[in-house]
């Protein structure tokens, strides 16, 4: 290796191929298209899936079930585990389960599930609970605090039609 050879081609900024600039560049004449075919038209565009004619890939693989888009993300958080986490007396919301990382990551909805033992008095505060949950709360002397999800359109709508009938009623 001769050290004053090593860097010997490399350029910072690499220059730009110069198509159709006559025989004598190189890519000169049919300018990398080729002669006749698909491709050597101008304006001619391929959809990046398609290949040559034969079924794609996309439409050969299986797809199978269905993966709903608008489909609520729930975060859930057992009895058990908020017991281990929190002391006596202690306001449990939202903020505190992501602090003690119970409730990891973006989600739309808190559920509070009833595995695990409760033996401490504390405030929950989610978005939906199941009765085994509630039952293990209460029976530890604890309360539990249903926050409103989010109001859809619809929903809004429905109340504003509610207020106007209620206005021509009275």
């Amino acid at each position: 290796m001769i050290l004053n050879d090593v860097h010997r081609g490399i350029r910072r900024n690499k220059k730009r191929k110069r198509i159709g600039r006559g025989p004598g560049s190189g890519p000169g004449k049919t300018s990398g298209r080729g002669h006749k075919g698909q491709g050597s038209r101008s304006g001619s565009s391929v959809h990046p899936t398609f290949q040559g004619g034969s079924m794609p890939l996309v439409r050969r693989v299986p797809k199978r079930g269905f993966n709903n888009r608008w489909a609520k993300i729930v975060a859930v958080v057992n009895v058990g585990q908020i017991n281990a986490a929190f002391s006596e007396g202690e306001e449990i919301t939202l903020e505190s389960l992501a602090a003690k990382n119970l409730a990891k990551g973006r989600f739309e909805i808190l559920k509070v599930l009833g595995e695990g033992e409760l033996t401490k008095k504390l405030t929950i505060s989610g978005h939906r609970f199941s009765k085994t949950a509630v039952e293990k709360i209460e029976k530890s002397g604890g309360s539990v605090v249903v926050l409103p999800g989010k109001t859809t359109v619809a929903q809004k709508k429905r109340e504003k039609k509610k207020k106007k009938l209620q206005a021509a009623k009275s």
